[in-house]
């Protein structure tokens, strides 16, 4: 397995990281994702960790706390600077007014619900979910440094910010001298290339590292959707429900990526979750790309994304089968390519 610097820092994190999004399937969201039980966790974790993935993600609002704590029991007896934890907090947690957002009373409580859930007295890689404007910049960063101060957290990130959200974070942190963030967990995908357009820039030039979420297009690549077929059994896009939680895709373009993913794949003798993977990560800025599955074969079919790589002429064709018109100020800004150089 491969390492990468996390962002500007010192710390290294594998290429492919696991998400524990399947765990528990509890609400009619991640119901659709998957259902994995303590038992199965044990063994997807064996799996990982054989193949050198020992970074697992997690969320709060995972099935309701239960992925956290499905993750916890997996992990219990295992060295604990062996693995690399990453949890992320803000959406709402209980009917509660401060049950919710990136204030200090709902951060704090929540990283301390977080490390029992998950039987642990630190957490690598902690993000915020979202950003929340309620609260000023400086009390959510304070308080995030505090936390880093007390050993409850080491490296901080966030996840599904705008361009300006996180750069205002980065500065206020450099003014006052705290702990800043150097990781955003982002959907990107050769399905969903919006990263690249502002956030991509602004994370080489402020050394923060992409950990991709997503990356199969919110299972759209997995090489089981084609052209006038219905959708396959167990698809998460049979859910309603996650259909309209996750990002909108137009069917043509959709096709138009998918083809060229086939080809890329017969050439490489891979297959198409795997191209669209190793895509990924030759893309600048990216540090891990987490991956999910339900199952150990899921799970095989995703490490089989490293230890090679495409071709420069095969990422070509699939930059321009997943292209797309940029919006304003991007598309204007492209007529100076000389000043405003792509990130490399």
């Amino acid at each position: 397995m491969e390492y990468r610097y996390l962002g500007r820092s010192g710390f290294r994190v594998p290429v492919l990281s696991f998400g524990t999004g399947t765990f528990g399937g509890s609400g009619a969201l991640f119901s659709a994702w998957g259902s994995t039980d303590v038992a199965q966790a044990r063994r997807l974790v064996d799996i990982c960790l054989d193949a050198g993935m020992n970074m697992f993600d997690s969320a709060d609002v995972y099935s309701k706390g239960a992925a956290e704590e499905i993750l916890g029991e997996a992990i219990k007896g295992r060295p604990r600077d062996s693995l690399i934890i990453s949890t992320k907090a803000t959406f709402r947690f209980g009917d509660g007014e401060n049950q919710v957002g990136s204030s200090r009373h709902h951060l704090v409580n929540a990283v301390d619900a977080a490390l029992r859930r998950l039987g642990t007295d630190y957490i690598d890689l902690f993000q915020l979910h979202g950003f929340d404007a309620r609260p000023p910049v400086e009390e959510v960063l304070s308080t995030l440094d505090t936390l880093v101060k007390a050993g409850k957290i080491r490296y901080l990130g966030v996840s599904n910010f705008s361009g300006w959200h996180l750069m205002k974070s980065l500065a206020v942190a450099d003014r006052y001298g705290w702990t800043r963030y150097v990781a955003h967990q982002a959907y990107y995908s050769l399905l969903g290339r919006d990263y690249e357009w502002e956030l991509m820039p602004l994370a080489e030039d402020q050394g923060v590292g992409a950990v991709v979420w997503s990356p199969l297009g919110w299972g759209r690549l997995t090489g089981k959707l084609r052209r006038g077929q219905p959708l396959p059994e167990g698809s998460r896009l049979q859910s309603q429900t996650a259909v309209d939680s996750g990002p909108q895709v137009e069917e043509e373009y959709l096709y138009r990526v998918v083809d060229a993913l086939d080809e890329v794949a017969a050439e490489t003798g891979k297959t198409v979750p795997q191209v669209a993977l190793n895509w990924l990560l030759q893309r600048p800025t990216v540090s891990s790309v987490i991956v999910g599955a339900r199952n150990e074969e899921q799970l095989m079919q995703n490490l089989g994304a490293v230890g090679w790589n495409l071709t420069q002429e095969q990422v070509a064709r699939l930059d321009a089968a997943s292209a797309v018109a940029k919006p304003y100020p991007y598309w204007h800004q492209a007529g100076f390519k000389y000043r405003n150089p792509t990130p490399v």
